[in-house]
């Protein structure tokens, strides 16, 4: 067996110039060749705006159709809000908390900023950047909260206005 080598993986080519004279030259035309690509010419030209119109229009049903299906939505509710305004509770309800109607004989009373200047939500202060160190262990503080909170034997309302009273006992202390 003889000791050959491989070609090298990347052999030059040299490029010889191509005159295009001599390969227009080559190419025969028949008449029915002319026709056909006379024809497939013919084509592109009617079939290209005709396919831009019907993507159009297939887009157009899309969006149509999209609106109809919110339409038909639309007209759910709608119905579902006649049915809901065909109650005669409801259309009580309705009367009541929209236009404050009341039953013969009922008194109604309207308060308006009914809380005191002092106890009326403020805006919060800002958020400082720093953090800070806590100074106690929040741990043994939450265990004392939670132990005093359990051992508490009266429940003080916070009244607002009113003169506090004195607190009755929630449950008897047993021992």
């Amino acid at each position: 067996m003889p000791n050959t080598t491989a070609p090298p993986s990347r052999a030059r080519r040299e490029r010889t110039p191509v005159d295009v004279r001599t390969w227009l030259g080559g190419i025969r035309l028949s008449g029915f060749m002319v026709i056909m690509l006379g024809l497939v010419v013919l084509a592109a030209f009617v079939l290209v705006p005709t396919i831009g119109t019907y993507l159009d229009q297939r887009q157009q049903i899309a969006a149509l159709e999209a609106a109809v299906e919110l339409s038909r939505e639309e007209v759910a509710e709608l119905e579902a809000q006649r049915e809901r305004w065909t109650d005669p509770a409801y259309i009580t309800t309705q009367a009541r908390e929209r236009l404050y109607f009341v039953r013969p004989g009922e008194v109604v009373y309207l308060v308006d900023d009914d809380l005191p200047p002092e106890l009326a939500p403020q805006e919060a202060e800002p958020v400082s950047e720093d953090v800070e160190q806590t100074r106690t262990d929040w741990m043994s503080q939450l265990v004392r909260s939670v132990t005093a909170a359990g051992l508490s034997q009266t429940v003080k309302v916070p009244t607002i206005g009113v003169p506090e009273e004195q607190p009755t006992p929630s449950s008897t202390p047993s021992g």
